[in-house]
């Protein structure tokens, strides 16, 4: 403990400070000594760090996508590579270069907490060993000492003894009950974040390791909070159960409102703004531009859930712009694919039924007979004097030839041989 102090002292003073102010309000309302006045200055610290990281958290979505993105990248080289395990290395960090991606930017939230957490932990250690730390004087020490949440001292652990726990104003009964409690409802706010993550906002199109790594941490993280649960104070399971709420309600808030490409979740997404648009003519809201707006530069590239949206925005008489607007569209829109090659909005040509040999033999005789009216049409239409000119001497027929009328139609053309005069 004496290592963490050290570690964390820069951070336990600003920690206390923050816990002693919010108590003060707190305390003027239920009482200085309550459960209520420690407990609510314990979630209001979480609430604080949280809003103070928001930041980092949506730096935290940016690296997550721009991972997901380069799933297929990472698999060809896995692949590769996979019998040269530092060429695969070498790779990789030469792909997250490229790209300006950082695997370890999505931790950066819990890393952030860290400092705080130890800093809280040391703080109610503190208090359960009977030490004054940071801004907590004796007075409040005292204070805090007496608080009882829901019967469970503030300072107090799953794992202590029954003679603390007693010189604490309390029975061993009720402090296990309640941190059990605690610890299931931690673990259990944990698993059901990452399953949400999983589930709902994952590209489905996509399948690699790092999913499967994604599915082992959505099991591996409840049995971890689980068995170090039990030598965590009353105090930091408030703590901790607090910040795992609200990173699942922000979590549901990403997923509702700006989801993953490709994932369960913005197949939702688009459903419900294509209606919205179709209802009202018009994108209102201005996150819903910008997601608009980047489905339509992505030309080709649109997933599935993306083309759907297109293609029934072009249905509706309505045509996604640049900016991420729509407007009426009187002219044939284009419709993409499932390959996403662009096609006409005009339906397609069917294939002619197939027809029996009769119908086949009764409309070929039908084609001929047409044929023959036409024919003979022609011939009886013909002035008489198109027909050819008597023949010509033999000696005259070079000569004669150029003058010589168009044959008719069926004889064959050119010069034609003379006929033999007739014996009488």
């Amino acid at each position: 403990m004496d290592t963490i102090a050290s570690l964390f002292s820069f951070i336990t003073t600003p920690v206390s400070w923050v816990i002693v102010q919010f108590h003060s309000v707190y305390g003027a309302v239920f009482g200085p000594d309550t459960g209520w006045a420690w407990g609510l200055s314990i979630v209001s610290l979480v609430i604080l760090i949280r809003i103070c990281l928001i930041p980092l958290f949506v730096k935290q979505i940016k690296a997550t996508r721009a991972m997901q993105t380069l799933q297929p990248e990472m698999k060809k080289i896995q692949e590769r590579y996979k019998n040269d395990k530092q060429r695969q290395s070498e790779e990789m960090m030469k792909l997250y270069k490229e790209t300006g991606t950082n695997p370890l930017s999505s931790c950066l939230p819990i890393l952030a907490q860290s400092p705080f957490f130890f800093a809280l932990y040391h703080v109610l250690n503190s208090i359960a060993s009977n030490d004054t730390i940071g801004v907590i004087n004796t007075s409040l020490l005292e204070s805090a000492q007496k608080a009882h949440i829901v019967g469970a001292p503030l300072a107090v652990k799953f794992t202590d003894s029954a003679s603390k726990v007693e010189a604490l104003g309390a029975s061993l009964t009720d402090v296990r009950v309640v941190t059990a409690i605690m610890i299931v409802l931690m673990s259990a706010s944990q698993f059901f974040t990452q399953r949400q993550l999983m589930t709902k906002n994952v590209d489905t199109t996509v399948k690699t390791p790092f999913m499967q790594q994604q599915k082992m941490l959505m099991y591996v993280f409840p049995v971890m909070f689980a068995v170090f649960g039990i030598n965590f104070p009353v105090g930091v399971l408030v703590y901790w159960l607090t910040t795992n709420v609200w990173t699942m309600g922000q979590q549901m808030y990403v997923i509702h409102n700006n989801p993953t490409p490709g994932s369960k979740a913005q197949a939702s997404y688009l459903e419900r703004l294509h209606k919205h648009v179709t209802t009202h003519g018009k994108v209102s809201r201005r996150r819903d531009k910008v997601i608009v707006k980047a489905i339509v530069a992505k030309g080709r590239d649109r997933n599935e859930f993306e083309r759907k949206f297109i293609n029934g925005l072009s249905k509706a008489g309505l045509a996604a712009q640049t900016d991420g607007t729509v407007i009426k569209s009187d002219t044939a829109v284009a419709v993409e694919a499932e390959d996403g090659t662009p096609t006409t909005g005009t339906p397609k040509r069917q294939q002619p039924k197939r027809q029996t040999k009769a119908q086949r033999q009764s409309a070929a005789a039908k084609a001929a007979e047409e044929s023959e009216q036409k024919t003979s049409l022609t011939k009886s239409d013909a002035p008489e004097d198109a027909k050819p000119a008597p023949a010509a001497k033999k000696g005259g027929a070079k000569s004669g030839s150029g003058t010589r009328s168009k044959a008719q139609s069926g004889q064959r053309k050119g010069p034609q041989r003379p006929k033999s005069p007739s014996k009488k």
